[in-house]
């Protein structure tokens, strides 16, 4: 406030100065009301009352989400989804994030969401062959799975260290070939041209041992003879081995050749790594290179061969290195299918975009997995990598059709074997050129998925639902559409630990009714829901259809007050006990003062001495009427302050 002149009159009453607190303590002048320190007498009249109203806290709601629904509103806050073949790994389902988050989910197990529109249970898988082949002792995978046809059968073939066997799509198992752990020597790679296999072994014979490479018609079994091509004199402890480009190429240890399918002598190696630890793991070919991936400790690359003028390898002083991995990261398969290039390491999934000339540009993880990726396969616009779901057996699979970001695809967990823990998913084939999927793990079991049977349950869980806001809502209401006239739905809230709630299940009794959601109890930042399909009591080939969700929610947030003050504003003013306090120019600055602590936006304190009431608020807004003094000696200048004040 400005100071006064030793001239001026002296003020009948100064009070007690205002503290740094910003409060006042009335002394000689019953004031009603201070306002930042700065104290009042109420002006309420029949024309100008004190009046307390709640402030508005509805968050306005816009469409900025593919559902319908969820235009502005003053009643509900909406939330819905229908479609989810976008895939999983979002935290946040918030619209108002974009595309990274539209048609998404958190996670999912034993179902199918690949149809815009729809979700329902995958088929079940059966266990049909167990040996006993481990992953070799240098940790590189010796079981893996092709698909082949071979007569009238449609299957695998499954090389499982020692033993190569053929699995129709009913199970039955054809020993194919037969080696003796202890005697004989594993077989360290195969691959198939579509009629023969070929594969490569050390042999011992005439007092020494080398490696050799033999082939045999898929017609075959283990009591037709191995067709001998060649050998060398050397041998070998890892070897990745596929037919590409209408050759066969080899990696050997840590060097790598190429054949034809009629080669009678072993070839000069194209390139040797000069690291004699190097482990190649894994080949592919696009339409201008053949790859080749492989690892050094913590160090792994994916190397490129450009084919010569004359159609073969040349042979090279050091490798092209089409991409380098990150330190510690591990190619464990490479696959190239629709322009991409898959990528499959001990961290997870990496796509990479093929250019013309071979080169590779690779993403970040599509999905990080608990164990390597170790194995794909390829079909329609899906792969399916080998890499187990939550800790059980099973396959991810990933839509090359839905890229969430620069080589980001959308993801799900696929098919599966549930209940069964500390088994590592080292391969996944196709069952011939049908639809169903084999996979196999480190530990000996191979199974296939069935051609009609759905799995018993599974499920789907959203993302955290928070309406964009931190501010705590009361989630109230859930309905869920679908078919479930076959199999059942069961509607669950999942609070913030992950533990899931049953509200309802729907069937062709109960078809699908809005409910109250009143668990987890309370306000909550966010809410997930999670929905269990559940197969058909009696037909094992049917189950549901979920179709989407809604949900309803109203804010929760402490309501704030909004409270309106006509108060006197006079240089010389009168109490409700006739003191009289002020000098001239006191209402001015009181005004310039009041409107001050307005501009600054800060939190003042309020105090209502005639009801005891003291609380943190904002100034909202200040209005003054001038007006004439009123009676009780009032005077100088002044008028009616009316101010609006929220409470916080």
């Amino acid at each position: 406030m400005a100071g006064k002149d030793i001239t001026d009159d002296i003020p009948l009453n100064v009070g007690q100065p205002t503290l740094p607190s910003n409060i006042w303590f009335n002394t000689d002048t019953a004031y009603d009301v201070a306002i930042g320190g700065l104290p009042f007498i109420f002006a309420t009249s029949e024309d100008r009352p004190y009046e307390r109203a709640t402030a508005p806290y509805r968050k306005q709601q816009f469409d900025n989400s593919q559902e319908p629904g969820e235009q502005s509103l003053t009643g509900w806050w909406i939330r819905s989804q229908s479609s989810f073949h976008r895939g999983a790994g979002i935290k946040f389902f918030d619209p108002s994030a974009g595309e990274e988050v539209e048609h998404r989910f958190e996670t999912s197990k034993g179902v199918n969401v690949w149809t815009p529109g729809q979700v329902t249970l995958l088929r079940e898988v059966t266990q049909e062959h167990e040996t006993t082949g481990p992953i070799a002792a240098n940790g590189v995978v010796q079981q893996h799975l092709r698909p082949i046809q071979w007569s009238t059968y449609e299957g695998v073939l499954m090389l499982d260290e020692y033993d190569v066997d053929k699995i129709d799509s009913d199970g039955t198992v054809t020993h194919f070939i037969d080696y003796n752990a202890g005697t004989d020597y594993p077989v360290y790679a195969i691959c198939d041209d579509g009629e023969k296999a070929y594969w490569v072994t050390n042999v011992t014979s005439g007092g020494g041992t080398k490696v050799t490479v033999y082939n045999k018609a898929l017609t075959g079994n283990a009591s037709t003879a191995d067709t001998y091509m060649f050998d060398a004199n050397f041998t070998i402890s890892n070897a990745a081995m596929e037919y590409v480009k209408n050759r066969i190429v080899l990696a050997a240890d840590n060097s790598i050749y190429e054949f034809s399918t009629a080669a009678v002598a072993f070839p000069t190696a194209v390139y040797t790594n000069p690291s004699t630890g190097h482990v190649y793991t894994s080949i592919t070919a696009s339409g201008s290179a053949i790859y080749v991936a492989g690892y050094n400790k913590i160090q792994s690359s994916i190397e490129k061969f450009v084919l010569s003028s004359n159609g073969a390898m040349p042979t090279l002083s050091s490798a092209i290195t089409a991409a380098e991995m990150p330190i510690g990261e591990i190619v464990h398969a490479i696959h190239y299918y629709l322009g991409y290039m898959l990528i499959g390491t001990n961290k997870g999934v990496r796509v990479a975009q093929v250019s013309d000339d071979g080169s590779l540009t690779y993403g970040p993880l599509i999905v990080e997995t608990s164990q390597p990726v170790y194995a794909f396969a390829t079909r329609d616009r899906f792969a399916w990598a080998a890499s187990g779901v939550n800790g059980e057996p099973g396959v991810i699979r990933i839509d090359l059709s839905e890229q969430i970001s620069p080589l980001v695809f959308a993801y799900a967990n696929d098919v599966y074997v549930p209940n069964v823990t500390g088994k590592v998913t080292t391969a996944v084939s196709f069952i011939g050129e049908t639809d169903r999927v084999a996979f196999s793990t480190a530990e000996g079991y191979t199974y296939m998925e069935h051609a009609t049977d759905l799995i018993s349950t599974g499920y789907i869980q959203t993302g955290r639902i928070r309406y964009g806001t931190l501010e705590p809502k009361n989630f109230k209401r859930l309905i869920g559409k679908g078919d479930f006239t076959s199999g059942s739905m069961t509607l669950n809230t999942v609070d913030v630990d992950g533990l899931p709630y049953d509200i309802i299940t729907y069937d062709a009794d109960v078809p699908g009714p809005e409910v109250t959601t009143n668990v987890p109890q309370g306000p909550l930042e966010f809410l997930q829901y999670r929905f269990d399909l559940n197969r058909d009591a009696t037909t094992s080939s049917a189950g549901p259809t979920f179709q989407g969700y809604q949900i309803k929610a109203l804010p929760a947030s402490t309501r704030q007050r909004l409270v309106q003050l006509p108060l006197f504003c006079f240089d010389v003013e009168q109490d409700r006990f006739n003191n009289e306090s002020g000098y001239q120019g006191r209402a001015y600055e009181r005004i310039v003062d009041l409107e001050t602590l307005e501009e600054t936006g800060d939190e003042v304190t309020f105090q209502d001495f005639t009801t005891g009431e003291q609380f943190g608020c904002v100034i909202e807004e200040i209005s003054f009427r001038k007006i004439s003094p009123p009676d009780r000696r009032f005077s100088g200048f002044g008028g009616i302050l009316n101010v609006v004040i929220r409470k916080l």
